[in-house]
Formats: C-alpha cells, sequence, structure tokens
C-alpha cells in the first residue's frame, strides 16, 4: 500500500488531480495508426495489429493515452524468415529534446540467425544506456509477451516475465531518470540496413518484402495522463506477483536468478562493461547496474 501511496503523492505534486483509466482494450481504442499508410492493419475485431514494410515505407503507431508508471505488456510475433536490416521498434517516449525514452528494439538478421534485442534508456535527452541480447526461443514462430515495469525506483525490461534487464533510479549519483516526464506506447517496423545488421553489413533483401510484425494481447496496468488529469490503476500492483517480492522496489530470489540466468548466457553486449568505449571510467548508474 506504500508504494501506491508514494506514487500518488508524486503524482498530485506534478499537479495531476482528476481520473482517466487503464486497462487492457481493443486497438482500435487504445492505439491510433501514425504513418505508413495502409501498410499498418487492425483487424479481428481490434484484438490484432500488424505492421509492415516494402520498398516505399514502413508503418507505426502509438497509444492514445500517455502513461507515468506501471507496467505494460504487448505480445509480438517478430518477422519472419530473412529479416536482415529490419527493426521493429517497441518503446516508451515523451516528445522534446529532453525527452525520456524506453527501449525494445530488435534488429532482423539472415534466416535462421537469431534476432538481436537493444535495449534502452533515454533520460532528459541522454541515452547511449545500450544492453543486447540474443533470446533464448525464435520469436517469429509464435507470439511472445514483452514488458516494462517502469516504477520511480527502477524500470525492468522483461521477455515472457522474465526479468531481463534492471536499470534502477541512481539520482543520487547525479544520473537523472525517467519519472516526471509522461510517456506514449510507440511501436514501428522501419528498413535499417545502413546499421541494424552486423553494422549495417547485410542489407535488406527487398525481394522478401513485404516484411510484417503482429501484435496482441496489449496490457496496461498503470497510470494514465490525459489533458492534465491523472488515475492509477488498482492492478498497477497486483500485475508484479510472479516477477517481484513484496518489497516494491526489488526482485525476489527467483527473479534475481533468472535475470542473472539471462544476463549470464544471453547478453552479448552491455554498455557498463565497454572499456574501449568508456576508457576513463563507466558511467555512475553501472555501479547499481547489477541485482
Amino acid at each position: 500500500m506504500g508504494q501506491f501511496l508514494n506514487l500518488t503523492v508524486l503524482v498530485t505534486v506534478l499537479v495531476l488531480t482528476t481520473v482517466g483509466t487503464a486497462y487492457s482494450g481493443s486497438f482500435n481504442e487504445e492505439f491510433d495508426l501514425t504513418w505508413g499508410e495502409h501498410r499498418g492493419k487492425i483487424f479481428g475485431g481490434g484484438k490484432m495489429l500488424s505492421l509492415s514494410l516494402d520498398r516505399v515505407s514502413g508503418s507505426g503507431f502509438k497509444s492514445k493515452k500517455e502513461y507515468l508508471f506501471g507496467r505494460i505488456d504487448m505480445q509480438l510475433k517478430l518477422v519472419a524468415g530473412n529479416s536482415a536490416g529490419t527493426v521493429t521498434a517497441y518503446y516508451l517516449s515523451s516528445e522534446g529534446p529532453t525527452h525520456d525514452e524506453i527501449d525494445f528494439e530488435f534488429l532482423g538478421n539472415e534466416t535462421g540467425k537469431p534476432y538481436v534485442l537493444h535495449t534502452n534508456v533515454f533520460a532528459q535527452g541522454k541515452g547511449n544506456r545500450e544492453q543486447q541480447f540474443y533470446l533464448w526461443f525464435d520469436p517469429t514462430k509464435n507470439f511472445h509477451t514483452y514488458s516494462l515495469v517502469w516504477r520511480p525506483q527502477h524500470i525492468i525490461f522483461m521477455v515472457d516475465n522474465v526479468p531481463i534487464r534492471v536499470f534502477n533510479n541512481a539520482e543520487q549519483l547525479g544520473v537523472p531518470f525517467p519519472k516526471k516526464q509522461p510517456m506514449r506506447i510507440y511501436s514501428s517496423l522501419w528498413n535499417a540496413d545502413d546499421w541494424a545488421t552486423r553494422g549495417g553489413l547485410v542489407k535488406t533483401d527487398w525481394s522478401k518484402a513485404p516484411f510484417i510484425a503482429y501484435y496482441r494481447g496489449f496490457n496496461a496496468a498503470a497510470c494514465t495522463v490525459s489533458s492534465g488529469s491523472s488515475f492509477c490503476d488498482p492492478k498497477f500492483r497486483s500485475t508484479f506477483a510472479d516477477g517481484e517480492s513484496q518489497v516494491p522496489n526489488e526482485l525476489n530470489a527467483y527473479g534475481r536468478r533468472r535475470l542473472r540466468w539471462v544476463q549470464k548466457y544471453f547478453m552479448i553486449y552491455d554498455y557498463c562493461s565497454d572499456l574501449k568505449r568508456f576508457p576513463q571510467g563507466f558511467p555512475p548508474e553501472c555501479r547499481r547496474s547489477r541485482v
């Protein structure tokens, strides 16, 4: 209850006073297709969405609501076959030059080779906090759930309810943390063959187009912000049972073991271990990057 009260105090300080709502809804109700013309589609009575990419354009969507803390779940089935050069991005972001952002980016690859899951956190316009992973399954065969758990204490990236990364609030070390700017959910499918696959060595094979990614199972147990008003869904706290303990700012023992398993066997890049990039010393938040 204390965590919910802390959130209530915080949004009150931000002068967010009246109510909105946050719940699992249809894509028609929750999202707008924002670019790509006919390449984005909502179907199945609003329960499914697809984005496509061809030689002319990619496509994208964004949420109608803005969020300030919560857990965001989305099920994705990524571009199958030869997806080299393509990027499917799924992220939270505010707007402006000092924006905050929390990223999942799925970097396509040649047929039979694994996707790279790229993660990043921006605070007040500063990013460069990348961690990258392979997945322990083929993300093109079935839908899998990708979750962002965003709290004042930390951000947890989860795949099928398995924590893969924790970014802790290190404001006491002078590191900005995203906690004041409401963010929308965005997703896009686009061509990035200048960098996405092996640093741009492998180009998009347009003979395989259109490339298609599918979405379903959106759920937000979160605080929403709209026109200066806010409401924190009571489900915000109850949805953390499988990954976390009753201590609001910590993973439980099982969650920590799963996190270490992913980082030991599937992490392929961590900016907090890149000595060539930071010869004068790692960023201060790296002191708290481990759980």
